[in-house]
């Protein structure tokens, strides 16, 4: 066989091996593109190649612009890979975007691209602005049952309610959670509570207190609308007035009582000081009777005194003992 057969026959080889490849490339989206084709939501077919090419799932991004084509939408397939790349969900966008239009809702591409790159679940938000969600407050979730307040007779009410929202697509980027709402309207009822005169007051009529919340606008700033705040629940609980009372008048006897022990304390230590005043004078009184012997014997030794001078001076003390003794004894009877 000539070489240039030889040449020929590789090449035509290799073009079909090509062909081949090239076709079962083709045919793996000829499925996909004829559904867009037949659905009026037409797509090329090097688009679709090129789809595969740059790591984008071609069937979901097909499907999605199918979708959105026949919901009326005008998105086309370079907007659904772009925000695919970007990380977003695309079926979310266009499930949002044809329950928005069907809700009458105002909800453009760009809006909900930034609300679902966001982190958002704009699907959830379409379906609460369409129909409003209840949201328990406090939330059970948090370990709390129920909101606590005192009035100002000293009773602890206990209130649970219910807050009626929907979404505010417009803020829901950049605006507060429920959380946020949940805080708020906590706030709200322990102050209208707090600021009633009575518990009895509250328990009466209820409604004051969702009244009073509702008209402090408590979901500015935030991602939803307060659409009505219901007390569900309002029970007695605690009289924390006379709880205050009782703990102050404790400390009050704690005070009290840490004086007086003061006060004994010091007393006390007084006594003890005049007992060792008074052992200090009875030993002055000590020495001083010792010199008294000295000083009679001086008194006999220069003259100044006599003898008889002396016995008479023990007539008057002996004269003295048995008059205090007398004394004594007389006393004692008028006790008996």
């Amino acid at each position: 066989m000539p070489p240039s057969q030889t040449i020929w026959i590789i090449v035509g080889v290799v073009g079909v091996l090509v062909a081949l490849v090239i076709f079962f490339m083709v045919f793996q989206f000829i499925g996909i593109w004829f559904q867009a084709l037949l659905s009026g939501a037409r797509v090329r077919l090097l688009d679709i190649i090129a789809m595969k090419f740059r790591k984008v799932d071609v069937r979901t991004v097909v499907l999605s612009r199918i979708r959105a084509v026949k919901a009326g939408l005008n998105v086309d397939t370079n907007q659904l890979e772009t925000h695919y790349l970007a990380g977003g969900r695309i079926i979310n966008i266009v499930n949002s975007l044809i329950a928005a239009q069907k809700a009458r809702i105002e909800l453009d591409w760009d809006t909900a691209c930034a609300i679902d790159l966001a982190g958002r679940d704009i699907f959830d938000a379409v379906n609460t602005s369409v129909n409003p969600k209840v949201i328990d407050c406090p939330n059970p979730a948090f370990g709390r049952a129920t909101i606590d307040a005192v009035a100002k007779d000293g009773i602890q009410l206990r209130a649970r309610a219910r807050v009626t929202v929907r979404t505010n697509l417009s803020r829901l980027v950049g605006g507060a959670t429920e959380e946020t709402v949940v805080a708020r309207v906590g706030e709200g009822i322990v102050s209208v509570i707090g600021s009633a005169d009575s518990h009895k007051n509250v328990l009466e009529n209820p409604d004051r207190i969702s009244k009073a919340v509702m008209s402090r606008g408590l979901d500015a700033g935030t991602a939803y609308e307060i659409l009505s705040i219901d007390i569900a629940d309002v029970d007695v609980g605690e009289n924390i007035g006379a709880k205050l009372q009782h703990d102050q008048a404790e400390a009050d006897k704690k005070v009290a009582q840490a004086l007086a022990e003061k006060r004994r304390s010091m007393a006390v230590a007084l006594e003890q000081e005049n007992k060792a005043k008074i052992e200090e004078n009875r030993a002055l009184v000590v020495l001083a009777e010792a010199e008294i012997p000295k000083a009679m014997a001086d008194a006999f030794r220069s003259g100044n005194m006599g003898i008889m001078d002396y016995y008479r001076m023990k007539n008057i003390m002996a004269d003295t003992n048995m008059r205090k003794s007398i004394a004594q004894d007389e006393n004692e009877g008028n006790k008996l």
